[in-house]
């Protein structure tokens, strides 16, 4: 009896000695925007535990009918091309129901044309992305392909608005190229549906489903004059307009009335939303609707604010392959020539994971997507590029375990009406740029984030600088966020006593927390910002995103 009392008694122990571990991180140690009442009023900290595949509530599914592409004529390491025998596997299988599983073989296939993924419930899925898994070699860049429908406005446009690299220093003066930021091998679209506005001409009307009168920022609901057109599951956009000019009032609402210079492109299209969210209605009662992640800012009837059609592809998953292009030489910034790997557009709940992608132009491009999990990327190569894993257009995406070995213009970069998006354990080996693009792009979060940095015996670095061009500036709304940066300096015995970090000049009401190095850091950064905790490592609070899931998931 005595050892049974005993045995209990050491077994309470051990519950009680994980309970405390486990919730060791007291209310002291937890920085004070997420703990201090008063910090928590004066300094709005939005949730981004929503970014990701369903939110981040579930896990990236792994089952569907399996079908072999070397049944449709895919042979590997044949030294042939294979780009149509892909595709008729991938237009073969369109019309099969549930979710389908194109499987790829291990070894070296070779692709020329652009493989468009047009279904919903597929995965394209390879042997791995290691020595002995799957490689899409593509010898030649896009510019060889013929010229794809869904670029044809972008085209047009960059004819009619002359748009082109002028380096005068360099002798360059040379026409945009219609890949510098869009298009790739690997391409999710809905067939004819337009993704990005860029002429008038081009406009169409779309399928209004409610006009919104109301909504509070951070929460989930809003008023509608008339909900006789939605349903509780439907995946809808939310629309937000400025249609008051330069002093409009949702312009004043992204950046909180700081004192920034507002580009043109904020009132010159009052006729194209400025805020858009991609949102599951989750409940409607009478003109009352919820949906399933909060809105991020707070709508006013002046925003015309309405909730449209929103076509898209779910369940669509691109994982365990090697994407290889050959290495050649950079001319100028916007002239790629188009080795771009993945291009996804127009996707819901859909993920890529577990991908290897050398010498690209462009990684991996989004433009209207949401709740999209990509995770577990590499870039490498000796090739310049323009980007590595970019966020345009898109809401709540998760960009998790990228590692970025090569030399990016913009390495890691939220740009255009990108809002509520997330940078998470990432890491950044050469020249790194936490790139913020303007274009009305505001609350996203760069989470337990580690760059490399060489100073080259300067005594600054402009880890914050944030491009875009003029006519879409500044670089972020209000709220966007850094948290837990580490800063690995490659040659901090050269630094003076402190060594700054800049180059925001005009983001306004930034959340800078947690930033720390192998060195002493001071941090210089636009407007209103809330610095806090530099040169601490949050290791209760590691990752922001983590915290704020793990906590919401509890509730």
């Amino acid at each position: 009896m005595k050892f049974l009392h005993r045995s209990v008694f050491i077994k309470c122990a051990i519950v009680i000695f994980i309970s405390l571990k486990l919730n060791s991180c007291s209310a002291q140690d937890l920085p004070e925007i997420l703990v201090n009442k008063e910090v928590i009023e004066n300094n709005y900290l939005p949730d981004f535990s929503y970014a990701g595949f369903k939110n981040g509530e579930q896990e990236i599914p792994t089952d569907g009918k399996i079908y072999s592409a070397t049944d449709y004529g895919v042979v590997a390491n044949d030294g042939l091309d294979d780009s149509k025998a892909l595709i008729k596997a991938i237009t073969e299988l369109k019309s099969v129901k549930g979710t389908v599983i194109l499987k790829l073989p291990a070894g070296q296939l070779i692709l020329s044309n652009i493989i468009y993924i047009e279904r919903s419930d597929f995965i394209l899925r390879g042997a791995g992305s290691g020595e002995n898994g799957t490689q899409l070699y593509f010898p030649r860049p896009l510019m060889y392909v013929p010229d794809p429908e869904p670029l044809k406005e972008l085209r047009e446009y960059l004819l009619e608005f002359d748009k082109r690299q002028r380096e005068k220093k360099n002798n360059i003066d040379l026409a945009f190229s219609q890949y510098a930021w869009s298009g790739g091998f690997i391409w999710t679209q809905v067939s004819g549906e337009r993704v990005k506005s860029y002429l008038e001409k081009y406009e169409r009307p779309v399928n209004v489903l409610a006009q919104v009168t109301s909504g509070t920022r951070g929460e989930f609901t809003v008023t509608v004059t008339n909900s006789s057109s939605l349903k509780s599951g439907d995946v809808i956009e939310l629309q937000l307009f400025n249609k008051d000019g330069k002093e409009g009032k949702i312009v004043q609402e992204l950046y909180k009335h700081a004192e920034v210079k507002v580009g043109t492109h904020h009132f010159n299209f009052p006729e194209l939303p400025i805020v858009r969210q991609q949102l599951e209605i989750t409940s409607i009662d009478g003109n009352q609707v919820t949906f399933k992640s909060p809105l991020t800012i707070s709508i006013d009837p002046s925003y015309k604010a309405q909730i449209v059609e929103w076509k898209h592809l779910e369940n669509v998953g691109i994982e365990h392959l090697a994407i290889d292009f050959p290495m050649t030489p950079r001319v100028a910034h916007h002239v790629e020539a188009g080795f771009n790997a993945i291009n996804l557009t127009r996707l819901y709940n859909s993920w890529v994971q577990d991908v290897v992608i050398t010498n690209a132009d462009s990684g991996i491009l989004t433009e209207e997507i949401a709740n999209v999990t990509i995770k577990d990327i590499t870039t490498q190569g000796e090739h310049y590029a323009h980007y590595t894993v970019a966020m345009a257009g898109v809401h709540n995406v998760l960009a998790e375990n990228i590692t970025v070995k090569n030399k990016a213009e913009h390495p890691l970069s939220f740009n255009t009406f990108s809002t509520k998006n997330v940078y998470k354990n990432c890491e950044v080996f050469v020249d790194p740029v936490l790139d913020q693009h303007s274009g009305a792009n505001h609350q996203n979060l760069f989470d337990n984030t580690k760059v490399y940095v060489d100073s080259q015996g300067e005594n600054s670095y402009p880890l914050f600088k944030g491009g875009g061009a003029g006519y879409w500036k500044p670089s972020h709304g209000a709220y966007s966020a850094f948290w837990n940066i580490n800063v690995k300096f490659l040659n901090p015995e050269q630094f003076p006593k402190s060594f700054t970090l800049n180059g925001m000049e005009d983001g306004p009401f930034a959340r800078v927390i947690g930033v720390h190095g192998n060195h002493h850091i001071k941090i210089e950064y636009g407007p209103n910002a809330y610095i806090n905790l530099t040169n601490i490592s949050l290791e209760d609070v590691p990752s922001l995103y983590d915290y704020q899931l793990n906590r919401r998931m509890k509730l």
